[in-house]
């Protein structure tokens, strides 16, 4: 084999996206939230751009301190070599075709036609007093309330600094991330085995009870208390009978223990009040504030329209000072400062009336899709693909997805991701197309009406679902089943 090295022109073709187009789409995919600080941020760092919500004209003084930062970095490099050269030319490469820009610069604000002007964020400032006087204070994590509890116990300091060590190490469930004896040989404080497990035993013994355990079957066993019913028959299901319980294996335990299947079922459900996770009641329930980013409504007509959610975006428009200055004549440097500025402030103003346009037109041929679902509920939805919507609004299915991404639609009938209306289907026995939506209600139905002490198989459940008209294969219905967390049939009969 020769190696060798040579030089060689080759001619080809490729896409490049130009810094415009890429900043359309990031403005695109952006949630409403997301959006209003990106909005913010741009406030802050482009001098030409200035919203009458947020920040006023600015003055002369502002704008003289603003030009001679712009001196002094023209100086020390020359501004033209740090502006970004755009390779589009023509300017029909942009996303979408994005709206071209004008040769000049005129007074009127750029909110875009059709968009609705209000005085938005006039009270933003009493809204985020409001906001932090009701935010709670950091709840306790279970780590401190057990190191809190510990230190009551009368213990040497070998054995106080081996507990606290121990403490730490016990994950989120509250149980050992490791052995005891590891941990002892980890620790290397001089501390011997049976001291460790002196103070394990002592760990065991704060609440919540069940914290300190090695393993699920020494959590539960921790909880146990003697005035429990079926004590002794609860202590043995745990100690060898888990495996049993998980499948519904009751007839085998009755075998094994001696007891009838009727008190098992009992003692299974006085199990059911321990807690396998006792350091999970610590966790802190984040609730996720969702904020819809379009609404949909019936008119008189009984049609849908979409309208897009945008009372809080403030209207942006170009600095008049700015431009003012330009036309009475600066310098190279600062003409240059100025007018680059005055681009990208343009850009963003058009990028987000392209997101505004957008987002409206793909939202309101999702509404027409499913206005089933709208009107009649979750049974209804119609299967619905991406390229569909692209399709119909004439865009790029990439920009379906980007539109939808991390967006919610308010409804009649709840909030719900606009992605919720995006379904796979199948056909049914006579050619109709119906959404997996649906093939999994139907599917939760027959489970809920089979029969409790003999319930279908999978097999069965394929035939039933046949009868209704729907053939399905039986690894379809398998996999959707472990999809809705169904157990087998096994685990589902009830004795």
């Amino acid at each position: 084999m020769q190696l060798n090295f040579s030089q060689q022109m080759r001619m080809g073709m490729k896409q490049v996206l130009a810094p415009r187009m890429i900043q359309s789409m990031e403005i695109l995919q952006l949630p409403y939230q997301e959006l209003q600080e990106r909005i913010e941020r741009e406030l802050e760092e482009n001098v030409c751009l200035i919203s009458d919500e947020i920040k006023k004209e600015v003055t002369d003084t502002e704008a003289a301190q603003v030009l001679e930062q712009a001196r002094e970095d023209a100086a020390e490099k020359p501004l033209a070599s740090q502006e970004l050269v755009v390779d589009n030319k023509d300017g029909k490469e942009d996303f979408e075709r994005l709206i071209e820009m004008s040769a000049d610069w005129p007074d009127d604000n750029f909110a875009g036609e059709g968009r609705p002007s209000a005085n938005r964020l006039s009270d933003d400032q009493e809204r985020y007093d409001d906001m932090m006087s009701s935010v709670p204070e950091n709840p306790i994590t279970l780590h401190d309330s057990l190191l809190e509890q510990f230190a009551f116990f009368d213990l040497n300091a070998t054995q106080h600094a081996f507990g606290e060590y121990l403490i730490q190490n016990l994950d989120n469930n509250g149980r050992l991330q490791s052995s005891l004896a590891e941990i002892v040989q980890v620790y290397g404080g001089g501390i011997s085995f049976e001291d460790a497990q002196l103070v394990l035993h002592k760990i065991q013994q704060l609440d919540p009870i069940g914290v300190g355990a090695r393993d699920l079957k020494e959590c539960l066993l921790l909880q146990l208390t003697d005035d429990m019913i079926y004590r002794d028959l609860i202590e043995q299901l745990i100690a060898n009978h888990l495996e049993d319980l998980a499948a519904n294996r009751l007839p085998a335990i009755s075998k094994r223990t001696g007891f009838e299947i009727d008190e098992i079922k009992e003692a299974v459900e006085e199990m059911r009040h321990l807690d396998p996770y006792p350091g999970r009641r610590f966790q802190a329930r984040v609730v996720q504030n969702v904020t819809p980013d379009v609404a949909v409504e019936m008119d008189d007509q009984h049609k849908w329209h979409v309208r897009v959610i945008d009372e809080y975006v403030p209207s942006l428009r170009i600095s008049r000072k700015y431009r003012e200055m330009l036309q009475n004549g600066v310098d190279a440097a600062t003409k240059d400062y100025i007018k680059k500025k005055i681009e990208s402030a343009k850009w963003l103003i058009e990028s987000i009336e392209q997101r505004y346009s957008t987002l409206k037109k793909v939202s309101q041929a999702i509404v027409d899709h499913q206005a089933a679902f709208l009107e009649n509920g979750p049974d209804h939805i119609q299967p619905l693909k991406m390229q569909q919507i692209a399709d119909q609004v004439g865009v790029h299915v990439t920009t379906i997805s980007r539109a939808v991404d991390d967006k919610w639609i308010q409804t009649p009938r709840g909030i719900f991701p606009l992605k919720r209306f995006f379904a796979g289907g199948t056909k049914t026995a006579t050619g109709e197309d119906v959404a997996w939506d649906i093939i999994r209600i139907k599917l939760q139905e027959l489970i809920d009406k089979e029969p409790k002490d003999d319930p279908y198989s999978d097999d069965q459940l394929v035939i039933e679902m046949g009868k209704l008209g729907y053939q399905l294969a039986r690894r379809t219905v398998t996999k959707y089943r472990k999809k809705m967390n169904i157990p087998t049939s096994r685990q589902r009969k009830q004795y």
